[in-house]
């Protein structure tokens, strides 16, 4: 990933801490547990915003549910799922292979289909998702504030996700 510039807060000891939570791009310990925790707080609904949800989806090799935190951005009135970690996330991965069949959970179970954004259309929903989600910014190696252009230059590193209701998904109970 590019390096940051030098109005980029990645200095300060809360970006440290969070990109040490995420060495190469996958939880420690540390960071599996409060991701675990944030499922409980937004699968409820409780204490949390609507843009705050649970993503659910098989995994790929075992076909267990697998749950994550997630914040879906709301741009020029539709939602989307950015992936902080890049193209290797884990819930990425298994988007794919379940070819974009999810569910979201904010209170009650909202059963999904995820279309991947072209890299081209991806900018300014990156540049929403770090206003939004600023426990991302650690990861996205430009600041919230840079140009447009600053963005367009990563978006092909930061997979997102288009977020459309399934209309197959009737009877599931809000399972993929």
């Amino acid at each position: 990933m590019a390096v940051p510039n030098a109005t980029h807060e990645w200095n300060s000891w809360l970006y440290r801490l969070k990109r040490w939570m995420y060495p190469g791009n996958r939880p420690n310990a540390v960071a599996r547990l409060l991701n675990g925790l944030s499922v409980v707080q937004f699968s409820s609904g409780l204490l949390a915003p609507r843009s705050w949800v649970t993503l659910e989806v098989r995994g790929r090799r075992t076909g267990r549910l697998i749950r994550c935190p997630v914040v879906a951005v709301n741009v020029e009135g539709e939602r989307f799922l950015v992936a902080m970690l890049g193209q290797d996330a884990n819930w990425v991965r298994n988007v794919r292979a379940a070819g974009g069949n999810a569910v979201l959970r904010h209170g009650r179970p909202e059963a999904v289909l995820l279309e991947e954004v072209e890299t081209g259309a991806r900018a300014t929903i990156i540049r929403r998702y770090l206003a939004l989600a600023p426990g991302a910014r650690p990861h996205i190696p430009v600041d919230r504030h840079a140009p447009l252009e600053a963005f367009q230059a990563i978006a092909a590193q930061i997979p997102v996700f288009r977020i459309t209701p399934d209309p197959t998904a009737t009877g599931t109970g809000g399972r993929p």
